[in-house]
Parts: C-alpha cells; sequence; structure tokens
C-alpha cells in the first residue's frame, strides 16, 4: 500500500506568479511509494493541475519549440524506451545536427537535485531551456517560441484552461512542462512488488540482486537505484567528442571525467549506454565494470575488482530486468496527446 504525500492546491487561486485568475482548476496529487524518500521538488512553487499537466504534456510532444518546427522533447525522450532515445549514440536535433552526449532517461525526476550528465542545471522548471537554445538541438529562443505559442489558437486556449488567462509567458510554458516531466513516476517494476511482498523473484534473479547489493549498490542507491553524486567510472575520454565532464561546470580539477551517476530502472529498455552511448548492451557495461579494480583515481567504490563468472553476469542482468516498469512505459496518460 502506497504512503501519499499529497500535495494540494486550493482550486480557486489568484496568484500573481503564476497569472491564474477565477479559473477553476483540478488539483493532482503526486503520490510517493512507501519507503521511498521525500522528493526534492518543491510542489508548492508549481502547484500541480490537470490543465498544467495537460499544456505540459502537450508542450512535450510538439516540435513548434524548435527553430525549424521538426524537434520535440519527445525526440529524443521516447516513452516505450524509458523517456530516452534508442537509436543512435548522441543526440540529434534539428537539420540532422549531432551532440556530444547521450540523451538521460527522464525516470523519477521529482527526486533529481541536478540534471545533464555535468550537473549543469539545478533546477527542473529551468532545465528545458537547454534543449530549447543549444544550437545543435533544438536551436530557438524563448522569445520566439512565446511568440509560435501565443500566434496558435490551440495554445492559448491551453495556457487559458491552465493560468485563467490566454497570455503566454516563458515562467508559464517552463512550469507546465515541468508539470508533466515531474510526474513522470516510475515505481510499478517486478522489484518493486517483491518488496511490496505481491511477487517473489527467481533464483536467478535472487542471485544478481545478491550480486548488485555487493557491487552496485553503493552508486545505484535503492528504491531510485540513482545518486545525486558525480563519478568518474573507469571510462577513457572520447577524442572526438572530448567531453570532460563535470570539470566544464565546477572548473575543479577532480571533476574530470566525472559525470551524473544515472538510475538503472527501466535499464532494460534505455540502451544505448553511458554519456556518450558507448555500450550498446547491458553484457558490455557489466564486462566494463568487471575489468575494473585496482585504480587509484577511481572511487573507492569501483577499486574493488568485482570478479563476476559469466553466469554472475547473466543473473545480474536477470535482476536489472526486474526493474522493468512496463505499466510506466505503456502508460497512456504519458503518451502523445491525441486531440
Amino acid at each position: 500500500m502506497k504512503l501519499f504525500w499529497k500535495y494540494i492546491i486550493v482550486t480557486l487561486l489568484i496568484l500573481l506568479g503564476f497569472g491564474f485568475s477565477d479559473q477553476l482548476t483540478t488539483p493532482i496529487y503526486f503520490d510517493v511509494p512507501k519507503s521511498w524518500p521525500k522528493p526534492v521538488y518543491d510542489f508548492s512553487k508549481n502547484p500541480l493541475t490537470e490543465e498544467g499537466f495537460q499544456l505540459g504534456r502537450n508542450l512535450f510532444y510538439d516540435p513548434i519549440l524548435s527553430r525549424d518546427n521538426t524537434i520535440s522533447c519527445q525526440s529524443c525522450h521516447l516513452q516505450q524506451t524509458g523517456f530516452t532515445h534508442v537509436d543512435h549514440q548522441l543526440s540529434h536535433g534539428i537539420e540532422e545536427k549531432i551532440g556530444t552526449r547521450n540523451s538521460m532517461a527522464l525516470i523519477n525526476l521529482a527526486w533529481k537535485k541536478d540534471f545533464m550528465w555535468d550537473g549543469g542545471v539545478n533546477n527542473l522548471e529551468v532545465q528545458p531551456i537547454n534543449p530549447i537554445t543549444n544550437p545543435v538541438e533544438m536551436d530557438e529562443t524563448l522569445e520566439h517560441v512565446v511568440a509560435k505559442l501565443q500566434a496558435s489558437e490551440k495554445y492559448r486556449k491551453l495556457f487559458a484552461k491552465a493560468y485563467g488567462d490566454e497570455k503566454v509567458t516563458s515562467q508559464r510554458l517552463l512550469k507546465a512542462l515541468a508539470q508533466f516531466t515531474v510526474m513522470l513516476t516510475s515505481s510499478n517494476s517486478k522489484y518493486d512488488k517483491v518488496m511490496r511482498k505481491e511477487d517473489k523473484f527467481t533464483a536467478q534473479e535472487q542471485h544478481g540482486y545478491e550480486l548488485f547489493k555487493t557491487n552496485c549498490a553503493s552508486c545505484h542507491k535503492e528504491p531510485l537505484f540513482a545518486d545525486d553524486k558525480f563519478e568518474k567510472n573507469g571510462l577513457s575520454i572520447d577524442e572526438t567528442l572530448n567531453d570532460a565532464g563535470r570539470i566544464k561546470i565546477t572548473n575543479k580539477p577532480e571533476d574530470y571525467l566525472r559525470f551524473k551517476i544515472p538510475t538503472l530502472r527501466n535499464i532494460q529498455f534505455t540502451f544505448p549506454y553511458m554519456h556518450d552511448g558507448r555500450f550498446k548492451t547491458l553484457t558490455e557495461v557489466i564486462k566494463h565494470y568487471n575489468s575494473l579494480g585496482h585504480d587509484k583515481s577511481l572511487p573507492k567504490e569501483l577499486d574493488k575488482p568485482m570478479n563476476l563468472s559469466d553466469n554472475d553476469r547473466v543473473d545480474l542482468i536477470a535482476f536489472l530486468q526486474t526493474l522493468t516498469d512496463k505499466e510506466f512505459l505503456f502508460n497512456k496518460r504519458f503518451s502523445f496527446p491525441k486531440e
């Protein structure tokens, strides 16, 4: 049974910061699964409503956010693959431009303090500015996006439903996108059902779980299977991309080649792996980590060799597949909005 942390707004609000008038909106309850930590996201500054969520959902799937109206958020964040892309190593933008990183999966964002592989953004409501304005992604300006949305009868109506009037602003745009993405919670995998004593692991999955707790859990912490830390993981720099990681944000030498520890939820479907998408399969990922050890430049968690046998690697993958949440991956509420 779930423990609900309920974030409720009063349905009649007159808030200057959000532009509500005497508009009746429908509150959304954000549910935190039992035993999960309290979310990091501050819902009091962006009260969830059905109308705001649906506006954000439409914006997420609409290429109107890009300069030439060809690239949407969904272009790099496909629902059926954990809201990331799987058809190429690096994210693609308008005019077939190619970025320098593999897109991160959009899963359980309410619990994240920082975003992007290097943590260059620390607020979910600001995060969309990066892809919208990035010259190799959407290559657009917020001002022009606002103008396009203001000229659209569809969006004038959606903004009116969410905010009480038809005025489009960048703040409203970003808050609506956050209302959609913050709701992308994945918490009903086989692993979750086992933890709730609704299911049982097979012998192979159980052995894989034990291996995971011994070798992986210090970085990919349950129940989110992620961490707010940025770490080195033994990958050499790609001399074509020359992506040095978090050092670009902090300018601290110790942050060279440090990247954000991603979630492992739905990892079966979020390939390719690593910040540059260099590994296509989980077997490749595990073989990489199995080859590490006795390297003082790596975090202590990776200094000890894993020494996994071939059978161990198979069992570990069997456990990782229990993190797949098909209810999340095929939830129609998160899919492309039909007219």
